[in-house]
């Protein structure tokens, strides 16, 4: 019912009753505040979106209820330190995805390290373009798919035409840019759209061609437009990339560029270095603060994006 007309007392109980069922988690670990402010945010989102109202904001909209904020803020003040995932540079996914394609290589590994580079550009979270090692049951986050990649190219008057999905694999390969859509995450943001040009004279490293190969690898198997980016398929059949297997090649990379000689430790690496070393990479390109964030689906406020700017 959405909480149609109910009392604000009722409102209370309800969201901050829900704040403490998720902040109980299901093996006996709190949740952290993060998680909690952004699964709340989800249910926020698909009120407005089904109803276009906002029963857990203030009445003008920016805040939730003084109940909500007041339980969030006694969460928070609980939490242990987190200690913040480190930033990789371009040199990271350039390695990778040139050592995946070494003579030799599997077609796990050729996904493995496209996907890198994907991540890195395109500034995904670990579950939009992976599977879960050990699914915990169901997530806000969903895989990208085929179906949400669409690809550009130049035509004579250098304007940007869309590349019909059944094109030839010449003219895939040779798009001169790619959107990808995001079809859900857990903070709540639905079908945002990250659109990226290619790098002019990159052919490995580039993330419209990583993404050109990794469609024309999954349509020579099946036209099944639902297909997981991250699927491939070898002698054994179809298989999906998991996040274990991404860390595992990004902890290898690290070590053999020799980060810990840099001073950044391997523990500090993991999946989520790649997003918020994409985020640094823009950054130094001479993006704005506001064109990194919409890319990321970052809020303007975010916390999190201020501390992946390094």
């Amino acid at each position: 019912m959405y909480l149609d007309g109910v009392p604000f007392t009722t409102i209370a109980r309800i969201s901050t009753g829900f704040g403490g069922r998720l902040r109980k988690g299901k093996r006996g670990r709190p949740v952290g505040t993060g998680s909690i402010r952004a699964r709340l945010g989800g249910v926020c989102t698909q009120i407005s979106l089904d109803r276009g109202e906002r029963p857990l904001h203030q009445r003008n909209g920016e805040h939730y209820v003084t109940s909500v904020q007041h339980m969030l803020a006694g969460f928070a003040n609980f939490d242990p330190p987190v200690e913040k995932k480190l930033a990789v540079g371009p040199d990271v996914p350039q390695f990778a995805v040139r050592w995946a394609h070494r003579p030799g290589t599997t077609a796990q590994q050729h996904a493995i390290g496209d996907l890198i580079v994907i991540a890195f550009y395109y500034l995904l979270q670990v579950g939009e373009y992976t599977t879960k090692t050990k699914r915990r049951g169901q997530t806000w986050t969903q895989q990208c798919r085929v179906k949400d990649v669409t690809f550009f190219r130049r035509n004579d008057d250098g304007d940007l035409v869309i590349v019909p999905a059944s094109a030839s694999d010449d003219k895939i390969q040779r798009a001169s840019a790619a959107t990808l859509q995001i079809s859900n995450q857990k903070n709540g943001h639905l079908g945002v759209c990250v659109h990226q040009e290619e790098i002019v004279g990159e052919y490995w490293a580039c993330h419209v061609k990583a993404l050109a190969r990794r469609i024309l690898h999954i349509r020579r198997h099946t036209p099944e437009r639902n297909t997981l980016l991250c699927a491939y398929w070898d002698d054994m059949g179809r298989g999906n990339v998991t996040d274990s297997l991404v860390r595992v090649l990004l902890k290898f990379v690290v070590n053999y560029l020799a980060y810990p000689h840099r001073g950044i430790p391997l523990e500090r690496i993991d999946t989520h270095s790649l997003r918020s070393g994409g985020a640094c990479a823009l950054a130094q390109a001479g993006y704005s603060d506001r064109d990194i964030q919409k890319m990321g689906r970052w809020a303007p406020n975010s916390q999190a994006f201020k501390e992946y700017i390094q």
